[in-house]
């Protein structure tokens, strides 16, 4: 049997740390012997810091709710076998989180993040594991440039990209360029985090705006697309994207309504469907323990998919289609589905960190 890497989690009593301890139990890879968080926290077992606050479908874990939690920038008491760090830390500023997460590089120990914050740092791959695992390759570009030995901080998109940019990489893979993108996200509550949007802002209602999500929505996917230079990574210019981004009164899975225009060649829709039904990437050739065995699960049904139905498909980590059709002023439209808090969150690190270790970036 393989001897596990010893991990830790950052940020372990949010939402997504909780999420990492839910899902990373009885990984076959990985063992959690770390916990950190806030100063608060610190000190205390892991049971008493979470308390109330746990929101997983399952009891603590008994591996880890006797688990001291560590002050997440007391570095003198991380443990010596650690391999690497899951982050979920949540911090007043996007600066201080960056410098926490290089703070771990920089004491060789690689961070795999769920955070925003490194997402636009050129030199930090930002990793959907059937897109663009290649990105790994600017690793040594990050860790030469800023002097780490070991250590490097890897992050996953946001979540409301990951429903539709499968799909659409699937077709440019095929030979079918994109030329323009038209997404309206429909997104789940449980992306607010805990306690999240209160419940007189959702009940009976749509709400219009999520800050941030637009930009994220239309800027993320340039950089995912784009190409490994010696600097980092270069974004692909050549796709447009225009989002819309609400809050729908849904528990978990964000669905995407897209519309989308070729450039030049336009695939029949049967294309498009065996296309997508056919699709397989690095994370299935490697058969990553967290990889979808079929990451892109085209429906037929015309009222499919549907968040409640739909979102668990193959451990929640595929990407959900349907509802094809001709457009009248692009050339096609299309709805797709992801687990936000699953895929979308830290399932989709826990791949990406499954493939990093299958490339050998962690030891």
């Amino acid at each position: 049997m393989m001897e596990k890497l010893k991990i830790g989690v950052v940020g372990a009593t949010g939402i997504v740390g909780q999420n990492y301890i839910k899902l990373l139990q009885g990984h076959p890879w990985f063992e959690i012997i770390d916990i950190s968080a806030s100063p608060r926290s610190a000190g205390k077992t892991y049971q008493e810091a979470a308390g109330s606050k746990w929101q997983m479908p399952i009891p603590i874990p008994n591996n880890i709710k006797d688990l001291v939690v560590r002050d997440v920038q007391d570095f003198d008491s991380v443990p010596e076998d650690l391999s690497f760090v899951f982050s979920a830390i949540n911090m007043p500023t996007k600066d201080q989180i960056r410098e926490v997460e290089f703070k771990y590089a920089r004491n060789d120990i690689p961070v795999v993040s769920n955070n925003s914050a490194h997402r636009w740092t050129p030199d930090v791959p930002m990793i959907i594991g059937e897109v663009n695992s290649h990105h790994s390759k600017v690793i040594p570009i990050q860790q030469k440039r800023r002097g780490f030995s070991k250590g490097f901080v890897s992050v996953k998109p946001n979540c409301s990209i990951q429903s539709y940019v499968t799909p659409i990489y699937a077709l440019e893979q095929a030979g079918f360029k994109v030329d323009k993108i038209i997404t309206t996200t429909l997104q789940a509550v449980s992306g607010a985090g805990y306690p999240g949007v209160p419940s007189l802002d959702m009940i009976d209602n749509i709400v219009p705006y999520i800050g941030g999500e637009e930009e994220k929505s239309e800027k993320e996917p340039l950089k995912i697309f784009g190409k490994v230079t010696e600097d980092g990574i270069k974004n692909d210019d050549s796709i447009e994207i225009s989002a819309t981004c609400t809050r729908v009164s849904v528990i978990d899975g964000h669905t995407a309504s897209i519309n989308l225009k070729f450039k030049d060649k336009i695939p029949k829709k049967e294309e498009i469907i065996q296309i997508w039904n056919e699709f397989r990437a690095v994370p299935q050739e490697l058969d990553l323990p967290f990889a979808p065995k079929q990451p892109i699960i085209y429906l037929e049904d015309d009222d499919r998919p549907q968040p409640r139905k739909d979102r668990d498909n193959d451990k929640g980590m595929a990407v959900t289609v349907g509802r094809l059709r001709k457009d009248n002023i692009f050339d096609y439209k299309f709805l797709g589905l992801s687990h936000n808090t699953i895929r979308g969150a830290a399932g989709g690190a826990i791949l990406n960190a499954e493939l990093l270790k299958a490339r050998g970036y962690l030891k």
